[in-house]
């Protein structure tokens, strides 16, 4: 890396740093950026100013948004006696992009970790509880991983709805269509098995 210029190298660092981006990725980034028309690449860089600039979080929801309150919590269409409860906004938009919910969100901003010092009020826990109390809330989905920190969350999350008289519902989870059996994990399986439905 020696042989390129400082303004390269000071680049490929930046890039670098991004989650995902090795020194290998970020050399091709770099290399695809000083290839590029110079009009492009000043519109990356205001794309990226202007993100660093205007994006916030939504006051309802805290999912990202340019304005107070973002385009979903704003669109009349959406059902809003349902409130969906994700862990970021990537998740949100996992499920928008499925087409199968039109109710409105809460972004969580993380889950529960004690033993990363991630505790209830580290999360947007009390706004959410704040929700129901206030709206005229009828189900909350609880949407959060399946991973240990995602269960122990949505379990929390219950136990503190249980007093508020509101629908608590946890997606489904188990053997992905298309999956065959002798490849699924134990853990999985046993999901599978505890939440099957009648047909």
């Amino acid at each position: 890396m020696n042989h390129y210029p400082p303004s390269f190298k000071s680049l490929v660092s930046h890039l670098s740093k991004l989650p995902g981006i090795g020194r290998k990725t970020a050399e091709r980034l770099a290399t695809h950026i000083l290839q590029i028309p110079k009009k492009d690449a000043i519109e990356l860089s205001r794309s990226i100013i202007e993100l660093k600039e205007k994006a916030r979080l939504c006051a309802r929801c805290f999912s990202l948004s340019d304005t107070e309150l973002c385009a979903t919590c704003r669109n009349p269409a959406r059902l809003t006696d349902m409130v969906c409860v994700v862990e970021n906004s990537q998740d949100m938009m996992a499920i928008e992009k499925s087409g199968a919910y039109n109710g409105l969100y809460h972004v969580l901003q993380g889950v529960l970790s004690p033993m990363d010092g991630i505790g209830p009020d580290e999360i947007k826990l009390a706004e959410l509880l704040s929700r129901v109390r206030s709206e005229e809330i009828r189900e909350v989905i609880l949407a959060t991983g399946t991973h240990v920190e995602g269960e122990s969350t949505a379990a929390y999350i219950a136990g503190r709805l249980a007093p508020l008289k509101v629908k608590v519902t946890r997606i489904a989870s188990g053997v992905p269509i298309g999956g065959e059996l002798k490849y699924i994990d134990q853990v999985t399986l046993k999901r599978a098995m505890e939440t099957r439905h009648g047909i």
